[in-house]
């Protein structure tokens, strides 16, 4: 309940800017559905999961905007939402891939792109001074969900363990919410980013269908054992410095008056 109902007219925030941009996303994202639809045929399954993609992140990212109360969405953003109009067509194949193999080379495609345009979301939010939490985190989120499609799709070759890659990052957001130490941020690490990128890479290798089936095997246990050392590390970090107890505040010696 609110504690001042006077009107501020200089606290209004005017939505309607930002919001039209994610409106535009989802148009995208729908266009690159009925592209991809008519030109592979694609199956119900494939329609309605990049329906529900398309439809899930405007309403997510248009709640998430609102509460930020970001003035400009940003050219940051506009790359990372095209990024998830492209993960939006590659979760669509995947899903039709249960009913007939999708065209390999397409799938490759859309993917390579990407994960290409994830090394230039950031460089463009640095140089334009437009870098926000909210984007961070819309960043990260399409590239979880990127390599959780990935991880299914190859899953379908090489057995369900492939899964766990995918699932990895999902557990621990869960986990966090049983052990709070689990949510204290982390140091920057490059060697925690360059695991991150290599997922999608190795990932992409082995559904390209490119090496035998025991050489991508291999490929995508090498990415298994890098993200488990990786969120191994962070954990451990995490868990020491849950240990290490609050330092004490300084005590401002009391005036006394004489």
């Amino acid at each position: 309940m609110a504690l001042n109902n006077t009107y501020d007219p200089y606290d209004v925030y005017d939505a309607r800017p930002v919001q039209q941009e994610t409106a535009v996303g989802a148009g995208a994202m729908l266009l690159l559905l009925v592209l991809l639809g008519t030109a592979i045929g694609m199956g119900t399954a494939g329609w309605l999961t990049g329906l529900a993609f398309a439809f899930a992140s405007w309403a997510v990212l248009s709640r998430a905007l609102h509460r930020s109360r970001l003035p400009s969405f940003g050219p940051a953003n506009r790359v990372t939402l095209g990024r998830a109009a492209l993960v939006g067509g590659v979760t669509a194949l995947v899903a039709d891939s249960f009913r007939s193999a999708p065209p390999v080379s397409l799938l490759v495609g859309l993917t390579a792109v990407a994960l290409i345009l994830d090394g230039v979301d950031g460089r463009v939010a640095r140089r334009t001074g437009t870098s926000t939490p909210l984007g961070a985190r819309f960043d990260m989120e399409v590239d979880a969900f990127l390599i959780l499609v990935l991880s299914v799709y190859v899953a379908m070759d090489l057995g369900p363990w492939v899964l766990l890659i995918g699932g990895m990052r999902y557990v621990f957001v869960a986990a966090a919410r049983v052990w709070p130490w689990l949510t204290a941020p982390l140091p920057p690490s490059t060697a925690r980013k360059t695991v991150a990128a290599l997922q999608g890479v190795l990932l992409l290798l082995a559904g390209a269908d490119l090496l035998p089936r025991l050489a991508n095997a291999g490929v995508v246990a090498v990415a298994l054992g890098l993200l488990v050392w990786s969120f191994g590390r962070d954990v451990r970090w995490l868990w020491r410095r849950s240990r290490v107890p609050a330092a004490p505040a300084e005590t401002v010696p009391e005036l006394v008056a004489r």
